[in-house]
């Protein structure tokens, strides 16, 4: 039986609102802008689903599923062991202090709220650092949210943040954007349906394997004008 405010705290923690900082970062987008490889609606479009269906739905989304079995099951040993999986798993300086700092805000947000019993906020704050998948299977489970409800919240939070950086920096009209966010739709499904097959593999099956997302998240960080920290 799904908990009865599930739906409540999904919106809650997709919410923009959360006060986490997403909106400070691109995840490279804004490196790829000023690269010329988005220009416009079109470009951005296909930038954001190659982003969700070949990076985020093999490492990260996959790794989400596998921190709320954790997370459910009491297992703070594997939380901490896939936490600094994923932490090493950032291959530059501006994508490891994103999910530092996301993740540290979101962790603290927990244990202001009380969310969750005294174990699970104990341990969440254990990490060090805390990363922000962590930090996110955490909160879902100790509002009982079930993992694929939560995976795909998780994601389209990810979607919406990518569109709106892409609305400040190609730029594009507000109608652009929630075109592309409706016709992603799909891919957002199936992001989620390849981490649920990539958790359930023996042994599970995790690649980081971007490297144009690497290079262009190292340009970044010594990009003459931008508007995000990623």
């Amino acid at each position: 039986m799904p908990h009865p405010n599930q739906l409540i705290s999904l919106l809650h923690l997709a919410s923009p609102a959360l006060p986490i900082g997403g909106f400070s970062y691109s995840q490279g987008l804004e490196a790829a802008i000023d690269s010329g490889f988005v220009t416009d609606a079109e470009t951005a479009e296909v930038w954001i689903r190659d982003n969700l269906l070949h990076v985020q739905a093999h490492a990260e989304a996959p790794l989400w599923i596998l921190l709320h079995r954790c997370w459910q099951s009491s297992d703070h040993a594997g939380v901490a062991a896939w936490n600094e999986w994923f932490h090493v798993s950032r291959e530059t300086a501006e994508l490891r202090l994103e999910t530092e700092q996301m993740g540290w805000s979101l962790a603290r947000l927990i244990a202001q709220m009380g969310w969750g019993d005294e174990g699970l906020r104990a341990a969440l704050l254990a990490q060090s650092p805390v990363c922000l998948p962590t930090a996110f299977t955490a909160a879902c489970v100790a509002l009982g949210v079930d993992a694929r409800e939560g995976l795909t919240a998780y994601c389209f939070s990810w979607l919406e943040n990518q569109v709106a950086a892409a609305l400040k920096t190609v730029p594009l009209g507000q109608v652009a954007g929630q075109r592309i966010l409706y016709r992603l739709y799909p891919a957002l499904q199936e992001a989620v349906a390849e981490a649920a097959r990539r958790a359930d593999s023996d042994p599970p099956m995790l690649s980081t394997f971007s490297p144009m997302l690497g290079v262009l998240s190292a340009r970044h960080e010594t990009q003459y004008s931008r508007l995000f920290r990623s």
